[in-house]
């Protein structure tokens, strides 16, 4: 079996989740600096299980015989105004979830990859639903009272 378009989709995936998993939890720091201890708590985990999915990827290409590459994340400026970073972080996960979805198909040789990325895309969609749960609330509840429920 040809394992290269395996290989290319967890390359992929380990570069770019390492470079947002970070702006999370820089995102998170920042929140809780600002006094946001849920909202910046939240972000801090959601670093952390963003690094279990990149451990999951990088092994799965060690399995194979191949040697993660290491790529530098791109420039991100952090946003201070948590409803901005929210809407932000819902527009690049719809695009995330999107993405993943059209490389199902290209995985379907690979039934552990597959697996990898199926459950991966299922927390993906549940980190979307979040987003948008959350600007669904602060319009019917107002900006300065949904940021009251993050301290």
């Amino acid at each position: 079996m040809d394992f290269n378009t395996t290989l290319q989709v967890a390359q992929m995936i380990v570069n770019e989740l390492a470079g947002s998993s970070f702006v999370h939890k820089m995102q998170g720091l920042l929140f809780k600096s600002q006094g946001f201890e849920k909202l910046g708590q939240k972000y801090l985990d959601h670093y952390a299980e963003e690094q279990e999915w990149i451990d999951k990827y990088a092994n799965r290409m060690m399995d194979l015989g191949c040697v993660p590459q290491v790529k530098v994340c791109n420039e991100t400026a952090l946003i201070n105004d948590a409803v901005e970073y929210i809407n932000a972080d819902m527009r690049l996960q719809r695009e995330g979830v999107e993405a993943l979805y059209k490389m199902m198909p290209a995985l379907a040789a690979d039934p552990t990859t597959y697996d990898i990325t199926k459950a991966y895309l299922a927390d993906e969609e549940e980190d979307l639903y979040w987003d948008e749960e959350q600007v669904e609330l602060i319009a019917q509840i107002g900006k300065q009272n949904w940021l009251m429920k993050q301290m």
